[in-house]
């Protein structure tokens, strides 16, 4: 499995939300004032986060990554009537700076010792993006954080995943995708990539007839499996 993963493989790219950051911190955050509503509110968002970005795309009508966040949170509000709407703005603050999940940096900054570069590549737009970057200090562990916006669409795309191709240079086959997303999986593994499935919560698969090349719980599995030139 590590030569299948790593062998002639340049750059390491990853999904951003789900995968470097916990897209749950932000309601784990108020929790104690969102009261026992808290985590089925956090799944609707992200549900309806996602739905829109789908929909959006398939229809060839772009939103940025930002509106579809505010707009799904509103969605969640309204289907949890109970949890006061006054939260509203400090959720969105709080989605701005979402924690990376423990491994993720030590991961980052190992990878790129061993002659990895490393990259984001999210749905988000280039604003959140950099925020969130920023504020969980990833930024020198990165080479390059790429939006979907120049492809005016969302992952799954080919145009999409086209863009990590553009920006370095490379072909598909340089590319090890990372993402907690089964579906971003499968669509980077349509593209060409090679992909490692980061599976936290030990989901059944969704997309057997499109495999990913590794499937692993955290990011720091990783290591275990990079070979050394």
């Amino acid at each position: 499995m590590t030569e299948t993963l790593f062998a002639g493989r340049s750059l390491a790219v990853f999904d951003a939300y789900g995968t470097l950051f916990d897209v749950h911190a932000a309601v784990q955050r108020h929790a104690g004032t969102i009261g026992p509503e808290a985590a089925s509110l956090s799944e609707t968002w992200r549900t309806k986060q996602l739905e829109y970005s789908w929909v959006y795309g398939l229809m060839g009508r772009y939103r940025s990554f930002w509106s579809l966040t505010e707009a799904a949170l509103d969605v969640a509000l309204a289907r949890h009537p109970g949890v006061d709407r006054a939260l509203r703005e400090p959720l969105l603050d709080a989605y701005r700076d979402l924690d990376a999940y423990p491994e993720v940096p030590a991961t980052l900054d190992a990878l790129r010792e061993r002659g990895l570069r490393t990259a984001i590549l999210s749905n988000g737009d280039t604003a959140m993006l950099e925020r969130a970057v920023a504020s969980a200090g990833l930024g020198t562990r990165l080479d390059a954080t790429l939006s979907v916006d120049p492809a005016r669409t969302f992952k799954t795309s080919p145009a999409a995943y086209r863009i990590v191709c553009e920006r370095f240079g490379v072909g598909p086959a340089a590319v090890l995708f990372c993402s907690s997303n089964r579906w971003d999986v499968a669509g980077a593994a349509a593209f060409g990539f090679a992909t490692a499935w980061v599976n936290r919560k030990g989901a059944p698969d969704e997309y057997a007839d499109l495999p990913p090349t590794a499937e692993i719980v955290t990011l720091d599995a990783l290591l275990t499996r990079f070979s050394q030139p």
